[in-house]
C-alpha cells in the first residue's frame, strides 16, 4: 500500500472539522495534505458527477484529474460565497460538458468523412460487490438504468439521490432554476420507479462507488502533474 492510501485515515481523523475556508487557505498557501483531504473528501462526489454527463468511468477519472486541477490554480479565489464542494461541483460540471462537447464534434467530423460511428458505448463493467451477488446485481441494474435516463434528468438525479444535494445546492452547481431542479428530479424518479420498481432501494448507496485504489490514483495523478507544473515554473 501506498504512502496516499496509509495516510488516509489520519488526514481524515486530524482534519475532521477544519472549515472549508481553512482548507482552501492552507491549499493556496501550497499545503499538499490539505489538497489530499479535499480531495479524498470530494472525490466520489465529482466522479460520480462526471460520469453522469459522460458515461464512461475513465473519461470522468480524467475530467475529475483535470477539474482538481482547474480548482488549485483557482484556489486563492475562492471566497466562500457557496459551499466549497459547489463550487467543485460547478467546475467538474463544466469539465465534462466541454468533453461531452468535444467528443459531439469528434462524431460529427467522423460522420462528416463517411465513416459510421459506433451505436453505443461499452459499459464497464461493475466491480464485484462483497455485500453478495443480489446486491451487486441490483447496484448494476441501478447503474445501468441511471445512464439510460435522458441527459436533462441524469446529473440531477446523480447530484440529489447519490449524493444528496439539497435542491438549492444542485441550482447553484448546475446554474438552473430550483423548480428545474425539482422537476427533473420528480421526473427522473419516476422513470426510474417505472424502469427497476423497488430495486433500486437497497444499491444507492453502494452505486458507482469510488474508494480504494481508484481513489488513491486520482490523488497520486493530480500530485504529480502540481509538481510538474511547479518544476516547470509555471
Amino acid at each position: 500500500m501506498n504512502a496516499i492510501a496509509l495516510n488516509a485515515v489520519t488526514l481524515e481523523e486530524m482534519h475532521a472539522g477544519l472549515p472549508e475556508m481553512e482548507i482552501a487557505r492552507r491549499i493556496a498557501r501550497g499545503d499538499e495534505r490539505a489538497l489530499q483531504l479535499l480531495m479524498r473528501r470530494h472525490n466520489q462526489k465529482l466522479h460520480r458527477t462526471a460520469r453522469s454527463i459522460l458515461r464512461d468511468d475513465a473519461e470522468a477519472e480524467d475530467a475529475v484529474q483535470d477539474a482538481y486541477l482547474h480548482a488549485w490554480r483557482a484556489i486563492g479565489s475562492f471566497r466562500g460565497d457557496a459551499k466549497l464542494s459547489t463550487w467543485l461541483v460547478r467546475i467538474v460540471v463544466n469539465e465534462a460538458v466541454g468533453r461531452l462537447r468535444k467528443r459531439a464534434r469528434r462524431a460529427e467530423v467522423i460522420h462528416l468523412n463517411g465513416v459510421s460511428a459506433p451505436d453505443g458505448e461499452e459499459m464497464t463493467p461493475p466491480e464485484l460487490s462483497e455485500q453478495g451477488a443480489v446486491r451487486s446485481e441490483a447496484r448494476r441494474l441501478l447503474e445501468a438504468k441511471i445512464d439510460e435516463l435522458p441527459d436533462a434528468f441524469r446529473t440531477v438525479f446523480v447530484l440529489r439521490a447519490l449524493e444528496e444535494l439539497t435542491v438549492e445546492e444542485a441550482a447553484q452547481s448546475l446554474g438552473i432554476p430550483e423548480a428545474t431542479v425539482r422537476t427533473r428530479y420528480f421526473r427522473a424518479r419516476g422513470l426510474l420507479r417505472e424502469a427497476i420498481a423497488r430495486e433500486i432501494d437497497g444499491a444507492f448507496g453502494d452505486a458507482f462507488s469510488f474508494a480504494g485504489e481508484r481513489c488513491d490514483r486520482i490523488i497520486e495523478r493530480v500530485l504529480e502533474r502540481i509538481h510538474a507544473e511547479r518544476a516547470a515554473g509555471t
